[in-house]
Protein backbone atom coordinates (compact mmCIF):
# COMPACT_ATOMS: atom_id res chain seq x y z
CA UNK A 1 0.00 0.00 0.00
CA UNK A 2 1.82 3.07 -1.29
CA UNK A 3 -1.09 5.44 -0.74
CA UNK A 4 -0.60 5.95 3.04
CA UNK A 5 3.14 6.51 2.57
CA UNK A 6 2.55 9.06 -0.19
CA UNK A 7 0.01 11.03 1.82
CA UNK A 8 2.26 10.89 4.89
CA UNK A 9 5.06 12.39 2.78
CA UNK A 10 2.77 15.24 1.71
CA UNK A 11 1.79 15.77 5.36
CA UNK A 12 5.46 16.01 6.30
CA UNK A 13 6.20 18.57 3.58
CA UNK A 14 3.18 20.68 4.56
CA UNK A 15 4.23 20.56 8.22
CA UNK A 16 7.77 21.65 7.31
CA UNK A 17 6.46 24.60 5.30
CA UNK A 18 4.14 25.61 8.15
CA UNK A 19 6.94 25.55 10.70
CA UNK A 20 9.24 27.57 8.43
CA UNK A 21 6.57 30.21 7.72
CA UNK A 22 3.87 30.24 10.38
CA UNK A 23 6.36 29.15 13.05
CA UNK A 24 8.52 32.18 12.32
CA UNK A 25 5.45 34.40 12.62
CA UNK A 26 4.78 33.02 16.09
CA UNK A 27 8.42 33.66 16.90
CA UNK A 28 7.98 37.25 15.78
CA UNK A 29 5.31 37.65 18.45
CA UNK A 30 7.75 36.31 21.05
CA UNK A 31 10.35 38.85 19.93
CA UNK A 32 7.66 41.52 20.15
CA UNK A 33 7.15 40.53 23.80
CA UNK A 34 10.91 40.64 24.44
CA UNK A 35 11.43 44.01 22.75
CA UNK A 36 13.35 46.27 25.11
CA UNK A 37 15.77 49.14 25.36
CA UNK A 38 15.72 52.51 23.60
CA UNK A 39 14.83 50.88 20.26
CA UNK A 40 11.88 48.88 21.61
CA UNK A 41 9.29 50.64 19.46
CA UNK A 42 11.49 50.40 16.39
CA UNK A 43 11.95 46.69 16.98
CA UNK A 44 8.21 46.19 17.11
CA UNK A 45 7.69 48.17 13.91
CA UNK A 46 10.21 45.99 12.10
CA UNK A 47 8.52 42.84 13.41
CA UNK A 48 5.10 44.12 12.31
CA UNK A 49 6.45 44.94 8.84
CA UNK A 50 7.97 41.48 8.54
CA UNK A 51 4.80 39.70 9.67
CA UNK A 52 2.15 41.76 7.88
CA UNK A 53 0.31 41.70 5.67
CA UNK A 54 0.72 38.04 4.58
CA UNK A 55 1.17 36.35 7.95
CA UNK A 56 -2.36 34.91 8.15
CA UNK A 57 -1.89 33.20 4.79
CA UNK A 58 0.75 30.96 6.38
CA UNK A 59 -1.99 29.08 8.22
CA UNK A 60 -3.05 27.57 4.89
CA UNK A 61 -0.36 24.94 5.47
CA UNK A 62 -1.76 24.03 8.89
CA UNK A 63 -5.22 23.79 7.34
CA UNK A 64 -3.79 21.46 4.70
CA UNK A 65 -2.31 19.24 7.44
CA UNK A 66 -5.65 19.08 9.27
CA UNK A 67 -7.68 18.36 6.12
CA UNK A 68 -5.31 15.60 5.01
CA UNK A 69 -5.38 14.09 8.49
CA UNK A 70 -9.16 13.81 8.80
CA UNK A 71 -9.63 12.83 5.13
CA UNK A 72 -6.84 10.31 4.74
CA UNK A 73 -6.22 9.15 8.32
CA UNK A 74 -9.67 9.37 9.97
CA UNK A 75 -8.85 6.98 12.82
CA UNK A 76 -5.82 9.02 13.74
CA UNK A 77 -7.74 12.27 13.47
CA UNK A 78 -10.51 10.91 15.72
CA UNK A 79 -8.05 9.70 18.35
CA UNK A 80 -5.94 12.86 18.37
CA UNK A 81 -8.98 15.14 18.29
CA UNK A 82 -10.60 13.27 21.17
CA UNK A 83 -7.60 12.77 23.44
CA UNK A 84 -6.06 16.20 22.86
CA UNK A 85 -9.15 18.35 22.49
CA UNK A 86 -8.00 20.60 25.34
CA UNK A 87 -4.55 21.59 24.02
CA UNK A 88 -5.82 21.75 20.43
CA UNK A 89 -8.70 24.02 21.45
CA UNK A 90 -6.28 26.21 23.40
CA UNK A 91 -4.02 26.34 20.33
CA UNK A 92 -6.90 27.56 18.15
CA UNK A 93 -7.91 30.14 20.77
CA UNK A 94 -4.33 31.39 20.81
CA UNK A 95 -4.25 31.68 17.01
CA UNK A 96 -7.53 33.65 16.98
CA UNK A 97 -6.48 35.95 19.82
CA UNK A 98 -3.15 36.57 18.14
CA UNK A 99 -4.78 37.49 14.83
CA UNK A 100 -7.39 39.81 16.28
CA UNK A 101 -4.87 41.54 18.54
CA UNK A 102 -2.49 42.12 15.62
CA UNK A 103 -5.26 43.69 13.54
CA UNK A 104 -6.59 45.88 16.38
CA UNK A 105 -3.10 47.02 17.31
CA UNK A 106 -2.52 48.06 13.72
CA UNK A 107 -5.80 49.91 13.13
CA UNK A 108 -7.03 50.91 16.60
CA UNK A 109 -6.26 54.17 18.38
CA UNK A 110 -2.61 55.20 18.64
CA UNK A 111 -3.04 55.87 22.35
CA UNK A 112 -0.20 54.29 24.30
CA UNK A 113 -2.41 52.37 26.74
CA UNK A 114 -4.51 50.87 23.93
CA UNK A 115 -1.43 49.91 21.92
CA UNK A 116 0.11 48.32 25.02
CA UNK A 117 -3.02 46.28 25.66
CA UNK A 118 -3.14 44.83 22.16
CA UNK A 119 0.62 44.23 22.20
CA UNK A 120 0.28 42.14 25.36
CA UNK A 121 -2.53 40.05 23.90
CA UNK A 122 -0.65 39.57 20.62
CA UNK A 123 2.63 38.64 22.29
CA UNK A 124 1.21 36.33 24.95
CA UNK A 125 -0.93 34.51 22.39
CA UNK A 126 2.20 34.14 20.23
CA UNK A 127 3.88 32.41 23.17
CA UNK A 128 0.88 30.33 24.17
CA UNK A 129 -0.09 28.93 20.75
CA UNK A 130 3.26 27.34 19.75
CA UNK A 131 3.62 25.83 23.23
CA UNK A 132 0.24 24.12 22.76
CA UNK A 133 1.29 22.97 19.29
CA UNK A 134 4.45 21.44 20.74
CA UNK A 135 2.55 19.94 23.67
CA UNK A 136 0.12 18.23 21.29
CA UNK A 137 2.97 16.89 19.17
CA UNK A 138 4.76 15.59 22.25
CA UNK A 139 1.63 13.86 23.50
CA UNK A 140 1.18 12.09 20.14
CA UNK A 141 4.81 10.90 20.30
CA UNK A 142 4.67 9.86 23.95
CA UNK A 143 2.71 6.65 23.55
CA UNK A 144 0.13 7.81 26.12
CA UNK A 145 -2.82 7.92 23.69
CA UNK A 146 -4.20 4.42 24.12
CA UNK A 147 -7.38 2.74 22.85
CA UNK A 148 -9.32 -0.40 23.73
CA UNK A 149 -10.13 -3.32 21.42
CA UNK A 150 -12.99 -1.32 19.87
CA UNK A 151 -10.70 1.60 19.11
CA UNK A 152 -12.17 3.86 21.81
CA UNK A 153 -9.78 6.20 23.63
CA UNK A 154 -9.11 4.94 27.16
CA UNK A 155 -6.78 7.58 28.58
CA UNK A 156 -7.42 10.72 30.59
CA UNK A 157 -8.17 14.19 29.30
CA UNK A 158 -5.26 15.96 30.98
CA UNK A 159 -2.58 13.44 31.94
CA UNK A 160 -1.32 12.60 28.41
CA UNK A 161 -0.43 16.19 27.55
CA UNK A 162 0.11 17.88 30.93
CA UNK A 163 3.25 15.82 31.48
CA UNK A 164 7.01 16.54 31.45
CA UNK A 165 7.75 15.33 27.91
CA UNK A 166 4.91 17.16 26.10
CA UNK A 167 5.64 20.33 28.11
CA UNK A 168 9.34 20.09 27.27
CA UNK A 169 8.42 19.63 23.62
CA UNK A 170 6.25 22.74 23.87
CA UNK A 171 9.17 24.74 25.28
CA UNK A 172 11.45 23.43 22.53
CA UNK A 173 8.92 24.41 19.86
CA UNK A 174 8.68 27.93 21.27
CA UNK A 175 12.48 28.34 21.32
CA UNK A 176 12.82 26.99 17.78
CA UNK A 177 10.16 29.36 16.40
CA UNK A 178 11.81 32.31 18.13
CA UNK A 179 15.17 31.38 16.63
CA UNK A 180 13.64 31.22 13.15
CA UNK A 181 12.05 34.65 13.54
CA UNK A 182 15.24 36.26 14.82
CA UNK A 183 17.34 34.80 11.99
CA UNK A 184 14.83 35.89 9.34
CA UNK A 185 14.78 39.42 10.78
CA UNK A 186 18.57 39.60 10.56
CA UNK A 187 18.23 39.44 6.79
CA UNK A 188 15.15 41.67 6.49
CA UNK A 189 16.39 44.46 8.81
CA UNK A 190 18.41 47.23 7.20
CA UNK A 191 19.16 49.36 10.28
CA UNK A 192 22.55 48.33 11.75
CA UNK A 193 21.58 48.92 15.39
CA UNK A 194 18.31 47.00 15.08
CA UNK A 195 20.15 44.19 13.36
CA UNK A 196 22.46 43.95 16.37
CA UNK A 197 19.43 43.76 18.65
CA UNK A 198 18.02 40.85 16.66
CA UNK A 199 21.46 39.23 16.51
CA UNK A 200 21.51 39.16 20.31
CA UNK A 201 18.03 37.65 20.36
CA UNK A 202 19.05 35.03 17.80
CA UNK A 203 22.02 33.92 19.90
CA UNK A 204 19.83 33.79 23.01
CA UNK A 205 17.19 31.76 21.14
CA UNK A 206 19.89 29.36 19.89
CA UNK A 207 20.92 28.81 23.50
CA UNK A 208 17.29 28.20 24.46
CA UNK A 209 16.94 25.65 21.63
CA UNK A 210 20.01 23.79 22.94
CA UNK A 211 18.73 23.73 26.53
CA UNK A 212 15.14 22.76 25.70
CA UNK A 213 16.31 20.05 23.26
CA UNK A 214 18.17 18.33 26.09
CA UNK A 215 15.20 18.87 28.40
CA UNK A 216 12.97 17.12 25.86
CA UNK A 217 15.44 14.26 25.45
CA UNK A 218 15.76 13.54 29.18
CA UNK A 219 11.98 13.85 29.59
CA UNK A 220 11.54 11.40 26.70
CA UNK A 221 13.53 8.70 28.51
CA UNK A 222 10.51 8.14 30.74
CA UNK A 223 7.75 10.03 28.96
CA UNK A 224 8.30 8.77 25.39
CA UNK A 225 10.50 5.63 25.61
CA UNK A 226 9.90 4.45 22.03
CA UNK A 227 10.92 7.83 20.65
CA UNK A 228 13.91 8.11 22.98
CA UNK A 229 15.15 4.65 21.99
CA UNK A 230 14.99 5.61 18.33
CA UNK A 231 17.00 8.81 18.77
CA UNK A 232 20.26 6.94 19.32
CA UNK A 233 19.18 3.42 18.46
CA UNK A 234 20.72 2.95 15.01
CA UNK A 235 23.64 4.18 12.89
CA UNK A 236 21.23 6.24 10.76
CA UNK A 237 19.77 7.87 13.88
CA UNK A 238 23.27 8.73 15.10
CA UNK A 239 24.09 10.27 11.74
CA UNK A 240 20.89 12.35 11.84
CA UNK A 241 21.62 13.57 15.37
CA UNK A 242 25.19 14.40 14.46
CA UNK A 243 24.08 16.29 11.34
CA UNK A 244 21.55 18.29 13.32
CA UNK A 245 24.17 19.16 15.94
CA UNK A 246 26.66 20.25 13.28
CA UNK A 247 24.01 22.41 11.64
CA UNK A 248 23.30 24.03 15.00
CA UNK A 249 26.97 24.82 15.59
CA UNK A 250 27.31 26.19 12.05
CA UNK A 251 24.20 28.33 12.54
CA UNK A 252 25.52 29.88 15.75
CA UNK A 253 28.87 30.47 14.04
CA UNK A 254 27.21 32.21 11.10
CA UNK A 255 25.21 34.47 13.42
CA UNK A 256 28.30 35.27 15.51
CA UNK A 257 30.30 36.13 12.36
CA UNK A 258 27.36 38.17 10.99
CA UNK A 259 26.89 35.98 7.92
CA UNK A 260 23.16 36.45 8.07
CA UNK A 261 22.07 35.04 4.71
CA UNK A 262 24.10 31.92 5.37
CA UNK A 263 22.52 31.75 8.82
CA UNK A 264 19.04 31.89 7.30
CA UNK A 265 19.81 28.98 5.00
CA UNK A 266 21.30 26.97 7.84
CA UNK A 267 18.27 27.66 10.04
CA UNK A 268 15.93 26.36 7.35
CA UNK A 269 18.01 23.23 6.79
CA UNK A 270 18.32 22.58 10.53
CA UNK A 271 14.56 22.82 11.07
CA UNK A 272 13.90 20.41 8.21
CA UNK A 273 16.56 18.05 9.59
CA UNK A 274 14.97 18.18 13.05
CA UNK A 275 11.53 17.39 11.64
CA UNK A 276 12.96 14.65 9.44
CA UNK A 277 14.72 13.07 12.42
CA UNK A 278 11.52 13.20 14.47
CA UNK A 279 9.50 11.69 11.60
CA UNK A 280 12.04 8.93 11.00
CA UNK A 281 12.10 8.01 14.70
CA UNK A 282 8.32 7.93 14.90
CA UNK A 283 7.80 5.99 11.66
CA UNK A 284 5.68 3.92 11.02
CA UNK A 285 3.52 5.22 13.88
CA UNK A 286 1.00 7.96 13.30
CA UNK A 287 0.09 7.84 17.00
CA UNK A 288 3.02 6.19 18.75
CA UNK A 289 2.23 2.79 20.22
CA UNK A 290 -1.40 2.83 19.09
CA UNK A 291 -1.89 3.48 15.36
CA UNK A 292 0.50 3.04 12.48
CA UNK A 293 0.16 5.11 9.33
CA UNK A 294 -1.24 2.09 7.49
CA UNK A 295 -3.70 1.18 10.25
CA UNK A 296 -5.07 4.72 10.41
CA UNK A 297 -5.36 5.16 6.64
CA UNK A 298 -8.59 5.57 4.71
CA UNK A 299 -9.33 3.24 1.74
CA UNK A 300 -6.89 3.44 -1.15
CA UNK A 301 -9.47 5.11 -3.38
CA UNK A 302 -9.78 8.00 -0.97
CA UNK A 303 -6.00 8.35 -0.66
CA UNK A 304 -5.29 8.37 -4.37
CA UNK A 305 -8.27 10.61 -5.08
CA UNK A 306 -6.93 13.10 -2.52
CA UNK A 307 -3.46 12.93 -4.04
CA UNK A 308 -4.94 13.54 -7.50
CA UNK A 309 -6.74 16.65 -6.22
CA UNK A 310 -3.55 17.85 -4.56
CA UNK A 311 -1.58 17.28 -7.73
CA UNK A 312 -4.07 19.42 -9.61
CA UNK A 313 -4.50 22.22 -7.09
CA UNK A 314 -1.08 22.43 -5.44
CA UNK A 315 0.70 24.17 -8.35
CA UNK A 316 -1.89 26.95 -8.34
CA UNK A 317 -1.72 27.27 -4.54
CA UNK A 318 2.07 27.38 -4.47
CA UNK A 319 2.26 29.84 -7.37
CA UNK A 320 -0.28 32.18 -5.74
CA UNK A 321 1.47 31.95 -2.38
CA UNK A 322 4.91 32.74 -3.84
CA UNK A 323 3.51 35.59 -5.93
CA UNK A 324 1.75 37.08 -2.89
CA UNK A 325 4.99 36.99 -0.89
CA UNK A 326 6.93 38.67 -3.68
CA UNK A 327 4.31 41.39 -4.16
CA UNK A 328 4.04 42.31 -0.51
CA UNK A 329 7.77 42.00 0.06
CA UNK A 330 8.31 44.66 -2.61
CA UNK A 331 5.75 46.85 -0.86
CA UNK A 332 7.48 46.46 2.48
CA UNK A 333 10.91 47.24 1.11
CA UNK A 334 9.62 50.29 -0.76
CA UNK A 335 7.54 51.57 2.18
CA UNK A 336 4.34 51.34 0.18
CA UNK A 337 1.07 52.11 1.97
CA UNK A 338 -0.90 49.29 3.52
CA UNK A 339 1.97 47.92 5.54
CA UNK A 340 1.29 47.91 9.31
CA UNK A 341 3.24 50.46 11.36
Amino acid sequence: MWGPDAVAAVLFVALCVYVLTGGADFGGGVLDLLASGPRRSAQRRVIARAIGPIWEANHVWLILVIVLLFTCFPKGFALIGTALHWPLTLLLIGVVLRGTAFVFRTYDSRREDIQARWSWVFSLASVFAPVMLGVSTGAVASGALTVDAAGVYTGGWVEPWLAPFPLATGAFTLALFTLLAAVYLLVDTEDAELREDFRTRALQAAGAVFVTAWMAYFAALRGAPLLAAGLLGSPLALVMQGLTALLGVALVGAIARRRYRIARGLAVVQVVALLAGWGANQWPWLVVGTLTVEQAAAPEGVLWGTLAVLGTGAPALIAAYVWMIRVFRRQKLSGAPGVPH
